[in-house]
């Protein structure tokens, strides 16, 4: 039996089973560091660059108005370049810190768990159903040196903010500003 995906080579399953198979028997060599965004991400929207894979979207998000976000392999790969840019640069990250994540489930989100790939950085993602307790537990258990949130949660977080001793800074993502707050947006 075999499947298809987006018109592209078909795939056996008995070859993927033998892949996986060959690994735990640990007869394939594994890289040393692997690294999602630029061993997959990045291989992938070179081969979409060469011609040699059908171009097909790597993030299609819809919301429940209709509206549409819809970036390629390439796009995916540069944006969250540039947001690992702002983690690294305007937020002052270094491999191995560590992000809070207070998101609803927008582009921003998955862009930001790409960028935190690329860069080291450990994310933490958290609901945002999240009280003003559970942050300030979250932000002293990981000892996270960013937050980053919207504007809806962004006064949950300003309130535990005078017992975050790690916190060096925060990330707001949305359309308004804040005051003591990078905006996101912009900064990519």
């Amino acid at each position: 039996p075999s499947r298809s995906f987006h018109g592209n080579n078909r795939l056996l399953t008995s070859q993927i089973i033998s892949y996986y198979e060959s690994i735990n028997q640990c007869k394939k060599e594994l890289p040393e560091y692997f690294n999602f965004a630029s061993d997959v991400l990045d291989e992938w929207a070179r081969l979409e660059k060469d011609g040699r894979k059908p171009t097909n979207p790597a993030f299609w998000w819809v919301n429940d108005e209709g509206e549409e976000v819809k970036w390629s392999f390439e796009e995916l790969g540069s944006l969250s370049r540039k947001a690992a840019n702002v983690l690294s640069g305007a937020c002052g990250l270094q491999r191995g810190d560590r992000v809070i994540a207070v998101l609803p489930r927008v582009p921003e989100w998955w862009l930001l768990n790409v960028a935190c790939m690329r860069a080291g950085i450990v994310l933490i993602p958290g609901t945002s159903q999240l009280t003003a307790k559970d942050i300030s537990y979250r932000l002293q258990a990981s000892k996270a040196k960013c937050i980053i949130t919207s504007d809806t949660m962004a006064p949950a977080v300003e309130s535990v903010l005078p017992g975050s001793q790690f916190l060096k800074s925060k990330l707001l993502v949305g359309q308004g500003s804040r005051d003591g707050w990078l905006n996101f947006k912009e900064l990519l």
